[in-house]
C-alpha cells in the first residue's frame, strides 16, 4: 500500500488546478434544483467541458489514483458535481469499461465522456432493495432481443435518462443470485413508464419505473446471460469504493465552513460543540486515509475497488448523518428549519445515506463475513 503521489501525479494536480482557475469563473449561473431539462443541460455542458480539455476520460483510462486526486482536485475548487451524469461516470460506465466488449465500449462509453447521453440506475424494486437478489422484472428471450416485464423504483434520473443499467431475471427457475442479467435499456424504448417521487427535501431525481414488454437487443447484455449478479458486483464496488470520494472532500470543507460559522456567532465557547467538531475532523480525515488505501488497493487490483469500499460506505454514511446534525445546532432554531439552507438541504439527504447503495446492515454483513472472514448467518 502507497498513500503518497509521484512527481508525475502531483504535475496533473497542478495542471488541472491551473485549468479550473480559468474556467470555472466562467461557468453559467446553475439552474433551480426543479428545473430538470436545465440542469441536465448544465451538468453535461459541464462534462463536454472536462472531455474537450482532456479530462473527460479520467474515470476510466486515467489510474485510480489518478482518479482520487481529479476529484479531490474539482471539489476543492468548486467545480460542478457529476449531478445527472453520475450514473452512467460513475456506476453504469466504469462497469461497462470493466465487463463489456469492445463494441459496446465504443458505443456507449465516449457519449458518456462527451456529456451527450445521461444514464439512470433501474436496480432496486418495491419487493427488492436490501435483498437485490430478489428482483422480479422478467426477461425472456425473442429472437435477438430481451422482452421485459415489471417494475423498478427509486431509479435514478429517469426523468432525463437517455438509457438504464438494468437488473432483469433472465431464468426464474434457477437460484436467486443465478439468473440475473444486466441490459443497458433505451429509454426511449415503448413501454416505459416514468412517474417521479418526491423526497423529503422536495426534490425528483428518482423515479418509480414500470416495464410492459419493453425489448431490449441481446446485444445490450453486458456479461454472459445469467452472470448479472456478478457484474452488479462490479458496479456496485465502484458504487461503494470510489464513488463518494469527493463528497468526503467537499464533507471537510464544511467541517471547516462550520468552525468559522461558530466563531462568527458566538457558539465557539460552547465546549461540547467544540468536542464534536474535532471529533468529526478525526473522523473524515480518517475516512479520507480509507480512501486513500481503497484507492491504492485498486490500482493493485486491476482498477476495481475491492470490499475495503464497505468499511468506507459503512462509515462514511454515519458520519456524514452525524455532520449535518452537529451543522443543524450550529445554525440555531429557524436556520436549522431554513429549507433554502445548503446545509438543511444536506441533512435531510444524509437520511438516505444509510440505505443507498447497500443498506448499513448489508455493509455490515459484507464485513463480517468477507473481511472478517465470520460464518454467514441464518437466513
Amino acid at each position: 500500500m502507497d498513500l503518497t503521489y509521484t512527481e508525475e501525479e502531483e504535475a496533473f494536480r497542478a495542471r488541472l488546478r491551473r485549468w479550473l482557475g480559468g474556467v470555472l469563473p466562467a461557468l453559467p449561473p446553475k439552474p433551480s434544483p426543479g428545473d430538470w431539462p436545465g440542469r441536465r443541460a448544465y451538468d453535461t455542458g459541464w462534462q463536454r467541458r472536462l472531455y474537450d480539455a482532456g479530462y473527460g476520460d479520467v474515470h476510466w483510462d486515467a489510474s485510480p489514483t489518478t482518479r482520487l486526486i481529479f476529484l479531490e482536485e474539482t471539489e476543492r475548487a468548486g467545480a460542478p458535481y457529476v449531478g445527472a451524469n453520475f450514473v452512467g461516470l460513475l456506476h453504469a460506465g466504469p462497469t461497462i469499461a470493466a465487463e463489456g466488449t469492445a463494441a459496446q465500449r465504443e458505443r456507449w462509453l465516449t457519449p458518456v465522456l462527451r456529456g451527450d447521453e445521461v444514464w439512470c440506475q433501474g436496480f432496486s424494486e418495491p419487493g427488492a432493495g436490501s435483498d437485490l437478489a430478489s428482483l422480479r422484472t422478467r426477461a425472456v428471450r425473442d429472437g435477438d432481443a430481451y422482452v421485459i416485464t415489471g417494475s423498478k423504483i427509486w431509479t435514478s434520473h429517469a426523468e432525463v435518462a437517455d438509457w438504464c443499467e438494468l437488473l432483469v431475471r433472465t431464468d426464474p427457475a434457477a437460484a436467486k443470485h443465478r439468473g440475473i442479467s444486466w441490459l443497458a435499456m433505451p429509454m426511449d424504448a415503448p413501454g416505459i413508464t416514468v412517474r417521479p417521487l418526491r423526497t423529503l427535501a422536495g426534490s425528483t431525481e428518482f423515479a418509480e419505473m414500470f416495464l410492459d414488454e419493453v425489448r431490449v437487443p441481446v446485444g445490450n447484455r453486458v456479461g454472459e446471460e445469467n452472470d448479472g449478479w456478478r457484474v452488479t458486483m462490479v458496479t456496485l464496488s465502484f458504487e461503494r469504493g470510489t464513488a463518494f470520494v469527493g463528497e468526503v472532500v467537499a464533507c471537510r470543507r464544511v467541517l471547516g465552513e462550520l468552525a468559522a460559522h461558530a466563531r462568527k456567532s458566538g457558539r465557539w465557547d460552547d465546549a461540547v460543540l467544540r468536542r464534536e467538531l474535532a471529533l468529526l475532523t478525526a473522523e473524515f480525515s480518517a475516512l479520507w486515509r480509507l480512501t486513500q488505501w481503497n484507492v491504492s488497493e485498486a490500482q493493485a487490483g486491476g482498477g476495481v475497488p475491492g470490499v475495503g469500499g464497505s468499511v468506507f460506505k459503512l462509515r462514511y454514511s454515519h458520519a456524514r448523518q452525524r455532520l449535518y446534525d452537529v451543522a443543524a445546532g450550529v445554525l440555531g432554531g429557524a436556520g436549522a428549519l431554513d429549507a433554502g439552507h445548503e446545509w438543511t438541504l444536506d441533512r435531510l439527504s444524509s437520511l438516505s445515506y444509510t440505505i443507498a447503495a447497500g443498506t448499513s446492515q448489508i455493509q455490515r454483513n459484507i464485513v463480517a463475513e468477507r473481511i472478517l472472514g465470520l460464518p454467514k448467518g441464518g437466513r
